[in-house]
């Protein structure tokens, strides 16, 4: 299939996806995204087969009832990517301590220095093959207004995704 400026766009935002999501998906700069999208620049026979089974995924039930859950939650909950800390969604409680937009922005800029330490130990703990499911995790401040974290605890809970991805479940648990 070619994918045409407007049916690329088209399809990014029906899949509720950033430029810059799709580019790192694709291994191409946000910038070439916005070229293929404006028509400035057509995607290869290589890449248009990328962006054809990037587009097939269909969203599976399990993935958004785990968004659904997250998003309608009372708790001051989070769900990430594992591999890129993008934010897939968030609670409403968790939105209102944010003070911009940050779905599908990744989220480890704004990681407190506890926060960055317990990221560099994880693969010692068996993480990333699976060994380690959960894991409390100490918060320190992060300093900022904008995305502000406070000293206290939160959950990290690995999740599958459909598209064989991990998610990374974070609970405020104090």
């Amino acid at each position: 299939m070619l994918y045409t400026a407007r049916t690329l766009k088209r399809l990014r935002l029906l899949n509720g996806m950033k430029q810059s999501h799709v580019a790192e998906l694709m291994r191409v700069t946000q910038a070439t995204i916005s070229r293929w999208e404006a028509g400035v620049l057509t995607p290869s026979e290589n890449q248009q087969q990328a962006l054809e089974r990037l587009f097939a995924r269909v969203p599976s039930a399990a993935d958004a009832a785990v968004k659904r859950l997250v998003e309608s939650s009372s708790a001051r909950v989070h769900l990430i990517c594992d591999h890129s800390h993008r934010l897939l969604a968030a609670s409403p409680r968790r939105r209102a301590e944010w003070r911009r937009e940050m779905v599908g922005e990744p989220m480890f800029r704004y990681a407190s220095q506890e926060i960055r330490k317990a990221e560099r130990d994880l693969a010692e703990l068996g993480w990333h093959d699976g060994r380690l499911a959960f894991l409390a995790v100490e918060t320190g401040p992060n300093g900022r207004d904008d995305v502000p974290i406070s000293a206290g605890r939160v959950l990290w809970e690995r999740i599958p995704l459909a598209d064989g991805a991990m998610g990374r479940l974070v609970t405020a648990i104090s």
